[in-house]
């Protein structure tokens, strides 16, 4: 994702954000609040990831970035990690022909190395497959950690110095993040975290210098296309002033 001082829509006058990142949080809790084991919370999550990319697309967002599984999710149980995984590999290869379809194109972001082969075969046929797609582009967050992302993009800048191929002085903002996981991609203009909780947890700490941040106190398998507009509403409403003079977000 690119690394300029503000999101994609500065200085336009665009209500609906270029680009959305969403932190799907809280399937464990629905599923605690129904009596139903942990598994199915995050199935019902999977539903409503398809509820929302099909919103987010007819909303007119560009991009969309998803938060799917942390690397510091490692820490949860086997069992829970292994359904997780176990969820994956069902979207894909259940979804991915219909994601194809409607044009949307899949981009993964995240660490690799050390997943298992089939999973990471899952994740370059995704790509591959949807790369040319222009309609909508579903940025997947899996094994992500932005202070990983921020730390593998210093790495490589100190690599390029010690190898005297950088001069030291040369290092800013805008070097570092283009060795960021996908330079390409406009910051998000807007963050979306489900369950109530209000903090990042290691998700774009780069990107979002700037994105506006809006929380919303339902879980995400009850997540859908009202919810999402209803925080497309509240950002329109804001103002964005980027360290200087505000810039509307609406019209």
């Amino acid at each position: 994702m690119p690394n300029a001082a503000a999101p994609a829509t500065e200085g336009s006058d665009r209500s609906v954000p270029l680009h959305v990142a969403i932190i799907m949080d809280g399937n464990g809790r629905w599923a605690a609040a129904r009596g139903l084991p942990r598994a199915e919370g995050h199935r019902r999550g999977v539903d409503a990831l398809r509820r929302v990319v099909r919103a987010a697309h007819e909303l007119g967002v560009l991009y969309l970035t998803i938060f799917s599984f942390s690397s510091e999710n490692w820490s949860r149980p086997a069992t829970e990690i292994g359904d997780l995984f176990g969820l994956l590999r069902r979207f894909i290869r259940n979804d991915l022909a219909t994601l194809h379809s409607d044009g949307v194109r899949v981009r993964v972001i995240g660490e690799r190395e050390g997943l298992e082969p089939d999973i990471c075969t899952l994740l370059n046929e995704a790509e591959e497959l949807t790369k040319t797609n222009t309609k909508l582009n579903l940025v997947v967050a899996f094994n992500y950690g932005s202070r990983q992302e921020i730390a593998g993009a210093a790495q490589r800048l100190a690599r390029e110095v010690a190898e005297g191929k950088r001069d030291p002085a040369s290092i800013d903002a805008d070097a570092l993040g283009q060795y960021l996981d996908a330079p390409d991609i406009p910051d998000p203009d807007l963050i979306i975290r489900t369950s109530g909780e209000q903090r990042l947890s290691n998700f774009l700490m780069w990107q979002a210098a700037y994105s506006e941040l809006v929380f919303v106190p339902i879980h995400w398998p009850d997540f859908d296309k009202a919810a999402l507009e209803s925080a497309i509403a509240e950002y329109a409403r804001r103002e964005r002033r980027f360290g200087g003079l505000a810039a509307k977000t609406g019209s």
